[in-house]
């Protein structure tokens, strides 16, 4: 299910920054006491009483017409609307500013539900501060001190109060649902333009549960398919939002969705650091993923040339040795139909389940093999194994010292399993745990 959005907004300064790294728990944000530092949106997942959530740090919105507070206001216009719920920040210290109110007449228009709260309440003598706030028109100030960490949670609840329950699309267990993603200008959209316009049997177009994301499903050789499209960027003006931080949001929320994740590449640009950023996010969720190398037509090659691109994938996406790869033109239409067989096969190997008796018989013939090396004097024994869950297979080896069960072998058992038993598009996860447990 596709969590909801929150963005913190307000002008710079107040402490939008902050507060986001409390709630988050990290430093992700710079903080710094200098207005617009935070200059564009900042992205991270967060959970408060058992709500999972999307967090958006905005740059700060000013009064002015430099060219940069311009494009912070334009920066803090798009996460509004990316929001479902926002949490207007501002200072406590200083009153409500013209600049304040130019922000609460932004979130008048966006009618998206607000919670308002007014940061650098430090001690309970300065809660009285909060009372001019009342005229901003959004209900009940609540008091906060990020650098105290105090309020947050008040302020928490009365943001989780907003999140609805909204009902998602159900899909029968046979359907395979698998979203496209990447950076800007991969081809996304004419990937599934092309992939949708192929197919004559559409069965329907049915609106996602967020506003950027469509669902389309269709058959294909008798087999169902939904794919989950996300909206293309947004103009604004003369500007373009083209900061590629706007396509990890999207991104995280069609992975939510998805069984299977085709990661786009651009033949014509080759790798780029968000591409494996973009990656991680569907390695880390657990979905089996394709690499899918778009624009394949533009590309002067050889005999070798496919080899060589496929060679800097491996060097580059090393975390995702288990994906295969396959060289695609949307326009074109070169091996899109080689798809379909390979978004199959890894949704079966991403619900695949082993038995145990032939699990640790492969496994604990291995290890009879190739024993672990000894640690402090003591070496690890594999008593068991097991596998505990699918979508990623997820497998737990029980051993006599889980400190004993170092990565380098936990590697080799991965290996093992997956010579075996393939597992080709999935991740897989693995898990030490005592005999005793």
């Amino acid at each position: 299910m596709s969590k909801p959005t929150i963005a913190i907004v307000g002008r710079p300064n107040v402490g939008k920054s902050t507060i986001f790294n409390r709630i988050v728990g990290e430093r992700i944000s710079i903080v710094e006491d200098v207005p617009g530092v935070t200059r564009d949106r900042i992205y991270s997942k967060a959970e408060w009483l058992n709500h999972e959530f999307h967090l958006i740090d905005t740059g700060g919105i000013e009064i002015g017409d430099a060219p940069l507070l311009q494009q912070m206001r334009q920066q803090a216009e798009i996460a509004i609307e990316e929001a479902d719920v926002i949490i207007f920040m501002v200072n406590g210290r200083e009153g409500i500013t013209a600049a304040d109110e130019e922000v609460a007449s932004m979130l008048y228009r966006s009618k998206k539900p607000v919670v308002l709260g007014v940061n650098k309440i430090d001690n309970f003598e300065m809660r009285e501060y909060i009372y001019d706030f009342y005229a901003l028109g959004f209900g009940d100030p609540y008091p906060l001190s990020g650098s105290h960490g105090m309020g947050i949670g008040d302020l928490l609840d009365a943001v989780v109060a907003h999140f609805t329950e909204e009902e998602e699309e159900e899909y029968d267990d046979e359907t395979i649902c698998f979203s496209v993603i990447g950076r800007p200008n991969v081809g996304k959209s004419s990937l599934v333009n092309a992939i949708l316009g192929e197919e004559r049997v559409i069965v329907s177009n049915i609106e996602g549960t967020t506003r950027d994301a469509i669902d389309s499903s269709f058959t294909k050789d008798g087999q169902e398919y939904v794919i989950i499209d996300t909206a293309g960027m947004r103009k604004r003006g003369k500007v373009y939002e083209t900061v590629e931080k706007y396509s990890v949001l999207r991104a995280l929320k069609a992975i939510e969705r998805s069984d299977v994740v085709l990661v786009v590449l651009n033949a014509e640009e080759g790798i780029r650091e968000q591409d494996k950023r973009i990656a991680g996010y569907a390695h880390e969720a657990g979905r089996a993923i394709i690499i899918v190398v778009n624009k394949w037509d533009a590309i002067k090659k050889n005999d070798k040339t496919m080899k060589e691109f496929e060679g800097k994938i491996r060097d580059e996406f090393l975390f995702l040795d288990y994906a295969p790869i396959i060289f695609v033109s949307a326009k074109t239409k070169q091996r899109l139909k080689e798809l379909y067989p390979m978004i199959n096969l890894v949704s079966e190997n991403h619900h695949l389940r082993v038995q145990t008796n032939i699990l640790n018989d492969v496994i604990l013939d291995a290890v009879a093999m190739n024993p672990a090396p000894s640690k402090y004097g003591r070496r690890l024994k594999v008593n068991y194994a097991t596998q505990v869950a699918v979508a990623p297979p997820t497998f737990i080896i029980f051993v006599n010292d889980t400190e004993l069960f170092h990565f380098s072998y936990e590697r080799f058992i991965e290996n093992t399993i997956r010579k075996a038993f393939g597992f080709k598009g999935t991740p897989i996860k693995i898990f030490a745990r005592k005999k005793s447990e």
